[in-house]
């Protein structure tokens, strides 16, 4: 059996038997080469034919491998549940030189005993329309980003530009510049003060008031009486019924907003959890497949849960399973993300898990606990005031019964807010004890989190759940975004980028545009459109305006820092590389002169080897170690920060982690 994990092998290995033995590709083996036309890979104009070479690295492995298949009566190709997957175990089978009748596809959900057993009971062919839909996807993603990138790079500071990528990018840049064209209106607003609540003025003569300035707010403040006369008072029962299970996008978002995550880390930590996690003697997967568009839920899960819940909470606390209504471009090939068995506790696995592992698994279970309980029971209670015409409104909202909050109270907060019995005040009169005024301006949307930005993402149809981590992760790479409170921010380069992407690729980069291409793909994956016909009605359209912007982009000229270069005596410029700004000759390439960063050297601590001083360097691509100023006569160096010497053996105690470690002896500060 070839699955590709590692973990999830040995996770794998201990529920089968001797006859078995689970291996990994360790992800995908095979890629587009960079041969050909535009170094693409791929014959634009024979049908698009891809070429695929071994990932760099991964020619040892699939030798392996080949040794494995031989050795085997037959193999398994047990890949993850998507396109994705569907794609690698393709490439398994024609790089190892798997026959068609000695193989299998079979995928599983979740990595448990029992359902891959099953999963063995119920194997298949690959489906070749889930293997063209992810081929028509990479060869889309590799010419645009192939020749966007280099536009960007010989035109612009841009580093790269991609299908999603550019798009989410725009969504950014268009946000700070609604952000910067917003222009606040004042508007205020006015309350009673009451012994136990407050009421807030709401209408006018039964019309919605609007009070624009301070005067219209004290003529009308002039114009009331402390007394109010109680008008009306209602109250309501209502049922707030708890979420569905997370689906990728919706654990995202949550994990970012309850546990300060970001996406990059939910996901890997959701994918250690799926894999599978050591609990004593056995490795189990805790959660299911956590790539995921759906909110379904298997019915094994449901009975389980219920009884779970009755047993735990009592009947009154079973509810229904919530499953929101089905969108668009949603693949429902699998569950949504839900523990795999709802009597693995948080508690009682805390003892196994990371203090992060904890909190994700923790977050997951009770969402899907919560699904399948009863809704929260709430009074809500109205009460309409009037006051010289003026119509002032209180609520209040009591929790009777927790329902689902019993366990998911930690993530959706109920704040009772308690009305008085207002039937006790004679002739149906309560006095005020003060009216206030406040002034407030309205407010344009806000900047971008993580989680906003995913959710908009999502509900526009662009992208799929694997993609947005890494689309957000090459963003900040890129550098055309920063962070400022946990919001993104558009830099300069992503700004440039986003307007010349915008003057010459309206037609293609943009969200109407980006959605119907997922939406393609997913018809190919159900077999309903040719992808063929996809890549030529898009390459005939693309291509030209590439060659356009090639002819007629202006290139960015590059900055002067008022600098001569000491060689050729051209202007220094500033320009951009992979590691960072620096300084080089305008005369490139027939000068190659770069200026090096001149850096004010900090002394840490004499060195133990010479007498010279430890300061801090960085390696050719940018890694920070510490080594000695009189290098290259003296050696010394270390990636751990050195702090003083040790007092049992002199040697060198360094910083490690939240300690304080010798190198030589291992004595720890205290």
């Amino acid at each position: 059996m070839i699955v590709e994990s590692p973990h999830k092998s040995k996770t794998i290995s201990a529920f089968l038997g001797s006859g078995y033995k689970v291996v990994s590709s360790k992800g995908h083996i095979m890629d587009l080469a960079t041969t050909g036309k535009f170094g693409l890979g791929v014959d634009v104009d024979h049908d698009f034919l891809p070429t695929y070479v071994p990932i760099s690295g991964k020619k040892k492995l699939i030798n392996e491998l080949k040794k494995e298949v031989k050795n085997a009566d037959f193999v398994y190709l047990a890949t993850d549940p998507d396109r994705e997957g569907e794609a690698i175990s393709w490439h398994l089978k024609e790089a190892l030189d798997i026959k068609e009748e000695n193989y299998n596809r079979i995928t599983f959900n979740e990595i448990t005993k029992n359902v891959v057993e099953n999963a063995l009971k119920n194997p298949r062919k690959i489906d070749d329309d889930l293997v063209k839909s992810q081929e028509t996807r990479r060869i889309l993603d590799r010419i645009i980003g192939f020749r966007l990138s280099k536009l960007m790079q010989s035109k612009t500071g841009g580093k790269s530009a991609g299908r999603v990528q550019s798009v989410a990018l725009k969504l950014i840049v268009d946000r700070e510049r609604a952000i910067l064209a917003f222009k606040p209106k004042e508007y205020w607003t006015i309350s009673a003060d009451f012994k136990d609540f407050k009421a807030d003025l709401e209408k006018y003569n039964n019309k919605k008031i609007e009070i624009s300035t301070l005067e219209e707010a004290e003529n009308i403040i002039n114009s009331l009486n402390k007394d109010f006369l109680i008008d009306k008072v209602e109250s309501k029962k209502t049922t707030r019924n708890s979420k569905p299970i997370f689906k990728t996008t919706t654990l995202q978002q949550l994990a970012f907003s309850k546990l300060n995550f970001p996406s990059s880390k939910t996901m890997r930590i959701a994918q250690k959890l799926y894999e599978g996690v050591e609990l004593g003697s056995e490795s189990v997967g805790l959660i299911t497949y956590m790539r995921t568009d759906s909110e379904r839920v298997s019915n094994e899960f449901v009975i389980e849960t219920k009884d779970f819940i009755e047993k735990n909470y009592g009947k009154e606390y079973v509810g229904q399973v919530k499953v929101s209504k089905k969108k668009e471009n949603v693949q429902d090939a699998h569950e949504g993300i839900r523990p795999t068995s709802i009597l693995r506790t948080p508690e009682s696995i805390k003892k196994y898990l990371t203090s992060d592992e904890y909190k994700l698994y923790d977050l997951i279970y009770r969402r899907a606990l919560a699904s399948i309980m009863a809704g929260a029971g709430l009074l809500n209670t109205t009460a309409i005031l009037l006051n010289n015409n003026y119509t002032f409104k209180a609520t209040g909202s009591v929790l009777e019964f927790p329902g689902y909050l019993k366990v998911y109270s930690s993530f959706e907060e109920q704040k009772d807010t308690i009305l008085p019995d207002l039937s006790q005040y004679k002739d149906g009169v309560i006095t005020s004890k003060e009216i206030t005024k406040e002034q407030h301006f309205t407010k344009p949307e806000p900047r971008y989190t993580e989680g906003s930005l995913i959710k908009e993402m999502e509900s526009l149809g662009i992208g799929r759940p694997s993609t947005y981590a890494p689309i957000i992760q090459t963003l900040k790479d890129r550098a055309y975004v920063s962070m400022e409170d946990k919001k993104f921010v558009p830099t300069e380069i992503g700004i440039e980028t986003t307007d010349k992407l915008a003057e010459f690729f309206s037609d293609i980069v943009n969200v109407k545009y980006t959605a119907k291409m997922e939406s393609d793909l997913d018809l190919i994956a159900e077999g309903e459109k040719n992808n063929i016909a996809v890549l030529k009605d898009f390459y005939n359209t693309f291509e030209p305006m590439v060659e356009n912007a090639f002819k007629n982009m202006a290139k960015k000229e590059a900055e002067k820092t008022g600098e001569e270069c000491p060689m050729c005596h051209s202007p220094l410029v500033k320009r951009r590389g992979k590691y960072g700004e620096f300084i080089a000759c305008s005369n490139y390439p027939n000068c190659k002169y770069i200026k090096k960063e001149a850096k004010e050297e900090i002394n840490i601590m004499p060195c133990p080897k010479c007498d010279g001083m430890i300061v801090e360097k960085k390696t050719k691509r940018g890694k920070i170690f510490y080594g000695c100023n009189h290098y290259p006569k003296c050696d010394f160096a270390s990636w751990d920060k050195p702090v003083k010497l040790c007092p049992k053996c002199e040697g060198i105690m360094v910083e490690k982690k939240d300690e304080v470690v010798c190198q030589s002896c291992g004595f720890k500060e205290s």
